[in-house]
């Protein structure tokens, strides 16, 4: 995905866009881009959007990219759990290249989870937190993605979890760079379902391979409170390097039920945000392919309004 920078960099209008404010910028940037033909964004299949037919072993995680591509993705976004055997075999690895390469897809990230808290108030435990992750970076590296996601996991007060996290990934970042690869958190549950903390922890750690993946549903804080969903976005879009479209149910117009999906991906998009956004379908009204197909469907459904509108 190319940077802003670079995309003003190689557009003529970009003497006169830099003389803008932000969010002026963001916008003129998308009215070029809608004007240039291309999507305001591109949409992938995140692997989880599957996972009751992985887990039933109905589908074996070497099918998921042909499986992606059957239903019109060209891009995908992997899940450890459904290989956490597999990361040092680049045998396995390769044919799962092989694949992607025989369906047209493109790889873009994996999403770990269960190799520690990279906040551990426990030094040695943080330490081997980071190490765990190492061999994911080697994988994700090896199947030509741009980003591993990992979680902000810690314990203690809110300074206490926001400086612990933000060494562990300051110091995954690192090692991140060295492989030419981002470091992403998803807000995924406890404090990191919290915009605010979370953006706390961007702005702490100060890595540029260190990013957020805002997810449109995980802002559950424990206890029946929720976090609000389009403010939490809104915090984590400025350090985004993925996006997730989580998605439950649907109306019978279509419409996810607990997002207002133009209103997310207006947030998104003023942002500056011009990668993919993934589907992530967890529901269990339909079968995951009706899922994944009504998700897509309505992202592409508003992203041509979005585009029509002139971004």
């Amino acid at each position: 995905m190319p940077s802003r920078r670079t995309f003003l960099s190689t557009t003529a209008a970009g003497a006169s866009l830099a003389a803008f404010a932000p969010g002026a910028l963001a916008r003129a940037a998308a009215q070029i881009v809608a004007r240039a033909g291309a999507p305001p964004f591109r949409i992938s299949l995140a692997q989880w959007s599957l996972h009751r037919t992985h887990f039933s072993g109905a589908l074996p995680a070497l099918d998921f990219p042909g499986k992606a591509a059957t239903l019109g993705f060209a891009a995908v976004e992997y899940v450890n759990a459904f290989f956490l055997d597999k990361v040092k075999d680049f045998g396995w690895l390769g044919e799962v290249k092989r694949r992607c390469e025989g369906s047209g897809v493109r790889n873009l990230l994996i999403m770990c989870d269960g190799l520690g808290a990279l906040g551990d108030a426990d030094e040695p435990a943080r330490a081997r937190a980071i190490e765990n992750h190492l061999p994911w970076l080697d994988a994700a590296k090896f199947l030509g993605c741009h980003s591993l996601r990992v979680n902000a996991q810690s314990s203690g007060s809110w300074e206490e979890q926001r400086g612990r996290t933000a060494d562990g990934l300051r110091r995954l970042s690192e090692a991140g760079d060295q492989r030419g690869l981002n470091v992403i958190v998803e807000n995924h549950g406890g404090l990191s379902s919290n915009g605010k903390w979370l953006a706390e922890v961007m702005r702490a750690a100060s890595h540029p391979r260190c990013g957020t993946l805002p997810d449109f549903g995980n802002f559950d804080l424990g206890d029946g409170r929720w976090y609000d969903r389009y403010l939490g976005v809104e915090e984590l879009m400025p350090f985004a390097k993925a996006v997730s479209a989580k998605s439950h149910d649907f109306d019978e117009q279509g419409e996810e039920t607990r997002t207002d999906y133009r209103r997310m991906l207006k947030i998104v998009l003023a942002a500056g945000y011009r990668g993919h956004v993934g589907v992530e379908f967890e529901g269990g009204g339909v079968s995951e392919d009706e899922g994944i197909r009504l998700t897509k469907s309505l992202l592409e459904r508003v992203r041509d309004e979005i585009a029509a509108a002139g971004g």
